[in-house]
């Protein structure tokens, strides 16, 4: 059961990497990496924008839950 758990768990983990990796950061400057905004993050999300910034927080439920989970099986 906890074999399958840890499975889960890197698949999640994976799919989590690459959901954060596929977003798109409008500010090209150092600024953004420490979570300066500019003024185009102030806009509306629209398309595949909105679709993956909702993905990434399923995806990062999930990989709480299951963590919470194999840590109480385990």
């Amino acid at each position: 059961m906890s074999t399958v758990l840890m499975s889960i768990q890197i698949i999640i983990s994976i799919a989590l990497i690459l959901t954060v990796i596929l977003q798109q950061r409008k500010s090209s400057r150092a600024s953004g990496i420490f979570g300066g905004g500019t003024t185009a993050d102030y806009g509306g999300k629209k398309g595949r924008e909105a679709f993956l910034i909702k993905l990434t927080a399923i995806v990062a439920i999930l990989f709480m839950l299951s963590s919470l989970l194999l840590s109480l099986i385990k």
